[in-house]
């Protein structure tokens, strides 16, 4: 039940740590089941178990959010909807989701569930919410990396209601874009692995800083200002913390919500990283905004252990009752009734007596008595004479007997509606090759002069005057990964400009670049992570022509996909971008006046990271120091195109790798079979 205050969220990564945060005064959950959800490494919840923890959630008037929100490979359709059977079994209230197939499923399968649009679909922009408000979600989690005005605009241009991380860690990259985890060390953050080596040494000066690692996200004095901005729910991160820590973060959102100052200090001792950063939200980002997990701060955590128990020792009385109590003739009778309609009725053994002096008030005093219940006397009715006594102790065996059982009626599942979808046969696998070689390049200078082997070439919207008239028919326009603020409106307009030009499309790699090119051709970048035949579909039904399919999806799992309108592609060859980010590493060692632009991380082994920057206002690209390459494996790659990405390489190099991958040759210097073969680690 949300508050009039806005609804404060917490994270349950256990049945204790959701307990803690109920009777700290969490307003909602979310949590996850124990597969296809982006914190497996949590305790989380089988289906019984979820059932449990919906109905001591909803006996407390807190709404349950349950996080489906993973990429699914092929294999993974059928988990999903037996998922989503289990979460309409416990009548939870919504389902936060990142893969489109999840949402359709969810659609088709169970149309009475919530949809929430998890951070994980990197929605950072006014288009991205209306599509998925379009798409039938009723909330947007938007991106950790945008200010309040953008917030504000967001929520209000959106049309569905918007929840932001308020308190918690902060991922280096946007989220739903970060493949650093699963191409150094096998563990994917799109699949609920994330191994953070972030956190490990990256340093931009050589020094073994750690120039990745964000301080964690405290925006606790800001929730006016984001309530006022229109934001309807303040998320807490942190499924794999303490329930310490959810209880500090609850009572601390609490307090701020109601204006009423909280023990900051407190919070900071729970959990930091050398402190706290709000810069995204007052957009000041710089290097404040980075810090590191110290010795000092685990051990201030040890000792505020104990005050930190205090906060959910006792359980919160939140449900007001009604209660009647009718003494006459025969026995005592007490009705308790909730709000929702619930009740419950009990009756006493031993008819009253002639009272000494006037009963009553003792009668009231014992039926307010509700501690250690979560409910409380709203209004307490009394229907007898002064005359009628009833002892106190079987007053208060009826107030303790009759809750029992209306807490009892408030658990009791109310299952939503699900019907299993039709089966989906399984075809044999897909044998054909790329017919087609299509390359990214990050600037129009990068082109080579001959390109005859290129069945399509992908360059940035911006540069579209830059591509040779003979181009335009094999040329997409590439709109930048991230669109901040008024850059989505500069974009859009571009694309409006440019559309009667003669290019061949649009390349759309975010969820708001389809809404802005509707009823144009589109080419569907990686950074879509669609890696199942649903979720390519869906794509397609909004106007996606191609759509390449994730980096982490193995070859094996490629060919097994048979999506309806629209071709897949394959990355072929390239230094694949590990991050996308807003806050730029190079800050740590330099400041924007000047920069060229470009730099390098180095990590433990002497690893050199490029970046690139698209300027202050935009962003910043990790890119994989070895590129991936498979022109001599060309036909173990089913898919109908081939997609090189050109991103570091001079325009030199562009033509060599572009020769090697048509003469279908080995490449020469080191490369990377990606996950091609391997995959990812998986629990």
């Amino acid at each position: 039940m949300r508050s009039s205050f806005g609804e404060v969220l917490a994270p349950a990564g256990s049945m204790d740590m959701l307990r803690a945060a109920v009777f700290a005064g969490a307003n909602a959950v979310y949590l996850g089941l124990e597969q296809l959800n982006a914190r497996r490494g949590a305790g989380n919840f089988t289906a019984e178990s979820l059932r449990e923890a919906v109905g001591f959630c909803h006996a407390r008037g807190v709404c349950v959010y349950v996080t489906l929100n993973t990429i699914l490979y092929e294999n993974e359709l059928a988990d999903a909807a037996a998922a989503l059977r289990d979460v309409c079994a416990a009548g939870a209230d919504a389902v936060i989701v990142q893969d489109l197939a999840v949402a359709r499923l969810a659609r088709e399968c169970a149309p009475e569930l919530a949809l929430h649009g998890s951070t994980q679909m990197s929605v950072h922009s006014l288009a991205g919410a209306r599509q998925l408000a379009e798409l039938g979600f009723s909330r947007v989690i938007l991106a950790r990396e945008l200010s309040l005005a953008e917030v504000a605009e967001i929520a209000a241009g959106c049309g569905i209601e918007t929840e932001v991380f308020v308190h918690g860690a902060l991922c280096m990259s946007v989220s739903g874009q970060c493949y650093m985890s699963a191409f150094l060390g096998g563990r994917s953050g799109n699949r609920g692995m994330c191994a953070g080596p972030c956190r490990l040494p990256f340093s931009a000066d050589g020094s073994g800083a750690c120039h990745l690692s964000l301080k964690d996200l405290s925006a606790v004095p800001m929730l006016g200002a984001l309530r006022a901005a229109g934001v309807v729910s303040f998320k807490i991160e942190g499924r794999l913390r303490t329930p310490e820590y959810a209880a500090a973060a609850v009572n601390a959102c609490r307090a701020s919500l109601r204006g009423e100052p909280y023990n900051e200090e407190l919070l900071r001792d729970v959990f930091s990283r050398s402190g706290f950063t709000n810069a995204y939200f007052e957009n000041k980002r710089g290097p404040q905004m980075f810090g590191v997990r110290t010795p000092a701060d685990a051990a201030r955590a040890k000792a505020a252990l104990p005050q930190l128990r205090e906060l959910f020792r006792r359980e919160r009385p939140c449900v007001p009752v009604d209660l009647t109590l009718e003494i006459g003739p025969g026995p005592a009778r007490l009705t308790a009734r909730d709000a929702d309609g619930n009740a419950a009725e009990k009756t006493g053994v031993t008819p009253p007596v002639p009272a000494q002096k006037d009963p009553r008030e003792g009668y009231r005093r014992a039926l307010e008595k509700t501690g250690g219940t979560p409910f409380y006397a709203r209004d307490i009715a009394l229907r007898c004479g002064e005359e009628d006594f009833v002892p106190a102790g079987e007053i208060g065996a009826l107030r303790r007997d009759a809750l029992a059982d209306l807490l009892a009626a408030r658990e009791r599942p109310r299952p939503l509606a699900f019907t299993p979808p039709a089966p989906r046969p399984a075809g044999p696998a897909r044998t054909q090759s790329p017919r087609l070689l299509a390359a990214q390049f990050a600037c129009a200078a990068q082109i080579p002069d001959d390109v005859p082997a290129l069945g399509a070439l992908i360059v940035p919207l911006d540069e579209w005057e830059q591509v040779p008239a003979p181009l335009r028919g094999k040329t997409w326009l590439a709109l930048p990964r991230l669109l901040f603020g008024p850059q989505e409106g500069r974009a859009a307009a571009l694309v409006e400009r440019t559309r009667g030009e003669g290019f061949a499309g649009y390349f759309a790699q975010n969820i708001a670049h389809l809404r802005l090119c509707r009823g144009l051709p589109v080419f569907g970048g990686f950074g879509l992570n669609a890696a199942n035949s649903l979720a390519v579909s869906e794509l397609a039904a909004l106007g996606a022509d191609v759509v390449t399919l994730s980096v982490e999806t193995t070859l094996a799992q490629a060919a097994r996909i048979e999506p309806d309108g629209a071709r897949t592609a394959l990355v072929c060859y390239g230094h694949l971008p590990l991050m996308v980010t807003r806050a730029c590493p190079l800050r740590n060692v330099r400041t924007c006046a000047g920069c060229s632009r470009e730099g390098v991380l180095t990590d433990r082994k002497n690893e050199r990271f490029a970046v690139r920057c698209t300027g202050p206002d935009g962003y910043r690209t990790v890119y994989n120091p070895v590129p991936l390459y498979m022109g001599d494996r060309w036909d173990e790659l089913c898919a109908d195109v081939a997609l090189a990405l050109f991103t570091t390489e001079s325009r030199a190099r562009c033509a060599e790798v572009l020769a090697l991958l048509a003469a279908r040759r080995p490449l020469d210097g080191r490369f990377t079979r990606g996950l091609y073969y391997k995959g990812t680690q998986e629990i």
